[in-house]
C-alpha cells in the first residue's frame, strides 16, 4: 500500500474560511427522524432511524416508485384507462372518491395517490401491476430489497395498519432519494398543492409546500398506532436534503420538527464538491500494460458535507495498492481515498480506474517483470 497526503485546494473564499462551530443537532418531538443530503449521500442528524415501526401512508413512496417503473418501462402509459374494482372503491381511509362506474386514467390515479393520499387509487394502481394487492406486495418487497431496505416490509399499497407491514427512517430516506433521482419527471407531483377529482377538491396535506418555498415535497403518513410523519425535500441552489420525522405527536409538530430540521441542515453545514466525475484526483504506476500510468478518480462527482466554514481544512489521503499491474478496466477500484477534517476520518471513497489498459505485449511484461523483480 502506498499512501499520499495533501491539501485540496478549495477556491470558493467563503468555504475556506475560519470555521464556525456546528450547533448541535435538534432533538425533536418524534419518535425516530433522519436528515440527509442527497449530494454527499451524508447523513447529518438521525435518532432511532434503524428501528421498525409502523409507516402508514408513507408507503405509498414504494406503491408509486413501482408505478414509476412501470411507466419507463412500458407497462403502463399515464393515457391508459384503469378499471375500479369493489375493493378499490370501498377502501377505508382517505380517499379521491373513485367512481366504479367511471374507469380512471393512470395519471389522474398518480395524483390522487400522490397529492390526496388516495388509497382508493393505490389499491388500483396495485391490482393493475400486480394482478392483486397482494401479488403487488411481493413486488413491493422486491424493490425494496434491491434498493437496500434491509428493515421494511410491505402487506399492502395503502399503509394500513398490519403487524408484518414495517419500514424504519434510514430505509424510507433511502427509497425518497432513489425516486427523486430516477424519477425527476414525475417527482413534479409531489409539489401540487391541491387537486381535484371527480369534483372534489383536496389539498395537500404536507403543510411545508407553503411555509417554505424551497420545499417541493415529499410525503405525509397518519394512522393512530403510527403517529403523524412526514417526509420533506427542500433544494437551494444545488443541495437537495431529505427528511424523514416518524411518529410526532400531531400534525402541526411534523410540519414545524421537519421544518426544524431541514434548516438545521442548511445551515449548520455546506456541501461542496471535490472531484469532478472522470477527471483524475492522481496517475498513478501500472506495470505490464500497455501505458505506463492510469489514472484514478470518480465516475461521478465527489461531494462531501462538512461543517459549516470547515471545508477549507480538508485533507485528502490517497491509499494505493502497489504494485498495479495490468490489466485495469474502467470503472476498477484500485485504492482509497481517505478524507480528513482536522485530522479526523470523515469519509472514505473508492478510487476507479478511469481508463482500461490492457496488458503488454510479451517483452513489455518481461521487461515491467525485471523492473518488479529489482524494486
Amino acid at each position: 500500500m502506498h499512501t499520499f497526503l495533501f491539501s485540496l485546494l478549495l477556491l470558493t473564499a467563503t468555504l475556506a474560511a475560519a470555521s464556525l462551530p456546528t450547533p448541535p443537532a435538534p432533538q425533536l418531538d418524534a419518535r425516530a427522524w433522519l436528515l440527509t443530503d442527497m449530494l454527499s449521500g451524508q447523513v447529518l442528524a438521525e435518532k432511532s432511524a434503524d428501528a421498525r415501526g409502523e409507516p402508514a401512508s408513507l408507503t405509498k413512496l414504494m406503491t408509486a416508485y413501482l408505478v414509476f417503473t412501470a411507466l419507463k418501462e412500458g407497462r403502463l402509459s399515464p393515457e391508459q384507462v384503469l378499471p375500479v374494482s369493489e375493493r378499490a372503491w370501498r377502501a377505508e381511509g382517505s380517499r379521491m372518491f373513485l367512481d366504479p362506474r367511471r374507469p380512471a386514467r393512470v395519471e389522474e390515479l398518480l395524483k390522487g395517490m400522490i397529492v390526496q393520499s388516495g388509497n382508493d387509487a393505490s389499491i388500483v394502481l396495485a391490482e393493475a401491476l400486480g394482478g392483486s394487492e397482494q401479488g403487488f406486495a411481493a413486488m413491493m418487497n422486491e424493490m425494496a430489497r434491491r434498493l437496500g431496505m434491509s428493515n421494511s416490509h410491505f402487506v399492502n399499497a395503502t399503509g394500513l395498519p398490519h403487524p408484518q407491514h414495517y419500514s424504519s427512517a434510514r430505509d424510507l430516506a433511502r427509497l425518497t432519494a432513489a425516486l427523486i433521482r430516477d424519477y425527476p419527471q414525475y417527482y413534479r407531483y409531489y409539489a401540487l398543492k391541491e387537486y381535484t377529482y371527480n369534483g372534489i377538491t383536496q389539498g395537500n396535506r404536507n403543510r411545508l409546500l407553503w411555509l417554505d418555498p424551497h420545499v417541493d415535497g415529499v410525503k405525509t403518513g397518519h394512522t393512530a398506532s403510527a403517529g403523524y410523519c412526514l417526509i420533506a425535500s427542500a433544494r437551494r441552489g444545488e443541495r437537495r436534503l431529505v427528511s424523514v420525522v416518524l411518529g410526532a405527536p400531531s400534525e402541526d409538530a411534523r410540519a414545524s420538527e421537519s421544518l426544524r430540521l431541514l434548516n438545521y441542515g442548511f445551515q449548520a453545514f455546506d456541501t461542496v464538491r471535490l472531484y469532478r466525475g472522470r477527471e483524475p484526483v492522481a496517475r498513478v504506476r501500472l506495470y505490464k500494460g500497455t501505458e505506463d500510468t492510469v489514472g484514478i478518480g470518480f465516475m461521478r462527482d465527489l461531494y462531501v458535507t462538512v461543517p459549516r466554514g470547515s471545508a477549507g481544512r480538508i485533507q485528502a489521503q490517497m491509499i494505493t495498492r502497489q504494485p498495479l499491474v495490468a490489466p485495469v478496466s474502467s470503472g476498477q477500484s484500485l485504492g482509497t481515498l481517505r478524507l480528513l477534517l482536522d485530522g479526523r476520518t470523515v469519509g472514505e471513497y473508492p478510487l476507479q480506474a478511469l481508463s482500461a489498459v490492457p496488458a503488454a505485449g510479451w517483452f513489455g511484461r518481461l521487461w515491467d517483470g525485471l523492473l518488479l523483480w529489482l524494486k
